[in-house]
């Protein structure tokens, strides 16, 4: 499988972060899903999150509809 340029992965790392929790995951599942086999490695490696995150991502992206449209976790403000 053939990754993403650094100076690709620096621009998709700045996006990531500026996003929801929602938001994060359907992004990491799109990109995992872009990248086909070891996809899913690639991107939880270069967002730093966990391979069930991604997956459940692409799950979410699957469904024709949101389950909970209007609901996204607040950023938190501690460490």
């Amino acid at each position: 499988m053939t990754g993403y340029e650094k100076n690709i992965e620096i621009k998709m790392q700045r996006l990531f972060a500026t996003l929801s929790e929602k938001d994060r995951r359907r992004y990491a599942g799109i990109e995992a899903a872009k990248l086909g086999h070891g996809g899913i490695d690639y991107v939880s490696g270069l967002f730093e999150m966990d391979p069930k995150t991604v997956r459940r991502g692409l799950t979410e992206l699957e469904s024709p509809e949101d389950p909970a449209p209007s609901r996204v976790r607040k950023k938190r403000c501690g460490p």
